[in-house]
């Protein structure tokens, strides 16, 4: 058991997501997904979350179970091409983790993924939780656009661009 982890989760003070992601962040976050999916045919989502609770904790539950969990509950599966893409924060762990649908997950794979939550996870110690995320979305969307390129033409937009905060 990971006391230090638990700790960690029990003290977190809710207030500062919103003050990591406050309003003009989390708009910033939900334009560039808006611009990026006009490149691609995928579906991206953001999810942050600032801690877990107790039970969860003392059972072990992991940030990517989290964001597993997190991908199922918003619906991020029900894409018609099976391309939706969520990055996932956990403020608390200061964790990344990219859950990937089927479809575009057997084109791109875990390394892909992982360059890119570590990324995201660098501009964080720094303090750049904005540019980190924009930059982190950028980085997905590149990657959809490979495999689910632009059309032509307006897409519909399956899944809501405004960012999550779990609380």
């Amino acid at each position: 058991m990971n006391w230090g982890r638990i700790f960690r989760h029990l003290v977190y003070f809710p207030g500062r997501v919103r003050r990591v992601f406050p309003a003009t962040t989390l708009n910033a976050i939900e334009q560039a997904i808006r611009v990026c999916e006009d490149s691609h045919q995928g579906e991206i989502r953001f999810a942050v979350e600032g801690a877990i609770g107790l039970l969860p904790l003392l059972g072990g539950v992991t940030a990517r179970q989290r964001a597993i969990e997190t991908f199922s509950a918003l619906r991020v599966w029900d894409t018609e091409h099976n391309n939706g893409v969520l990055i996932y924060l956990l403020l608390a762990d200061r964790k990344v983790e990219i859950v990937a649908d089927r479809g575009v997950n057997r084109l791109a794979g875990s390394p892909v993924w992982e360059g890119i939550c570590r990324e995201m996870e660098n501009a964080f110690h720094q303090g750049q939780f904005e540019a980190g995320v924009v930059g982190g979305i950028r980085a997905v969307g590149a990657c959809l656009a490979t495999y689910y390129p632009a059309q032509g033409g307006a897409k519909p937009n399956e899944l809501s661009d405004r960012p999550v905060v779990l609380q």
